[in-house]
């Protein structure tokens, strides 16, 4: 089987010996599975994977979602491409901006990914690290007192940075209309209970969670505030260096990431994302 060494004391861990192009039997999937789970983010380094050897590797975890805000969506006017595939792209005086906050992804889903894989394509000579934050053990260090004070509690994710970006691009209100009937705004826990170890873990994010349901809005934002910070703390962190080649595979249920936006150069990544289920 692979071999498996552990960054931190907390999450992330590097895989050696396999060779994501490879036709893995089940074993192998399965071996991955467990690691996901229990170190939150895995790291492969020097992979010759392509798009379609991309998607492939990602369907062996369950159905790829479309993003339906990617930017090589039709109203975009962009090139098409595969429809599983999110290019994510900064060129020099260019800098894509969005993902340097702490966040999970797609929140704003009634059912948010399992989670994502990302494939390093080009780099930055210096700087475009991604973090990723336990949002698990970031639980664990809160206080008795928050830790009571959240239980039961739910609050509200949106997508309202979309929003903006569609308009911004000239989207049309119609369409823009249409895709909040198909995407309305929805709650979820504001501790949700990993669906394979039965952990729980803080599941709000500074991107799309607006607000803590039943709250006065000072009172809400005060307690977000807290969680929020909880990703900040160093113990519960890894940080990963790109290499043309590298991939990563995170959990979205009990993790957060930040893409470190010191760079202006090129960067380019693509990556596919595993549908999840309804958080509890």
């Amino acid at each position: 089987m692979p071999a498996l060494r552990q960054l931190t004391g907390s999450i992330g861990a590097e895989v050696d010996g396999i060779n994501l192009t490879d036709d893995l039997d089940q074993q192998s999937i399965d071996w991955i599975s467990t690691a996901l789970v229990e170190n939150k983010v895995l790291f492969f380094r020097g992979q010759k994977l392509d798009r379609q050897s991309q998607i492939k590797f990602g369907n062996r975890f369950g159905e790829l979602e479309h993003h339906p805000f990617a930017p090589h969506l039709s109203f975009f006017n962009s090139a098409e491409i595969d429809p599983e595939i999110i290019v994510l792209e900064s060129k020099p005086g260019n800098r894509s901006q969005g993902a340097d906050m702490w966040h999970s992804d797609v929140t704003w889903r009634k059912e948010p990914s399992l989670g994502s894989i990302l494939r390093c394509i080009n780099a930055p000579e210096a700087g475009g690290d991604t973090m990723w934050a336990n949002m698990e053990k970031a639980y664990e260090l809160l206080d008795d007192k928050t830790k009571q004070q959240i239980e039961g509690l739910k609050a509200e994710h949106d997508w309202d940075g979309f929003r903006q970006g569609l308009r911004a691009g000239g989207v049309d209100e119609g369409v823009i209309k249409e895709l909040l009937q198909e995407f309305p705004l929805v709650t979820h826990p504001v501790v949700r209970t990993h669906p394979v170890s039965g952990r729980r873990c803080i599941y709000v994010n500074r991107i799309f969670t607006k607000r803590i349901i039943g709250m006065e809005p000072g009172e809400s934002e005060a307690l977000l505030e807290k969680l929020f910070q909880q990703s900040s703390i160093p113990e519960v962190q890894v940080r990963f260096r790109w290499q043309p080649g590298s991939v990563a595979f995170w959990d979205n249920r009990s993790t957060q990431h930040y893409a470190v936006g010191d760079y202006d150069d090129h960067r380019l990544m693509e990556r596919v994302t595993i549908a999840g289920d309804k958080p509890h």
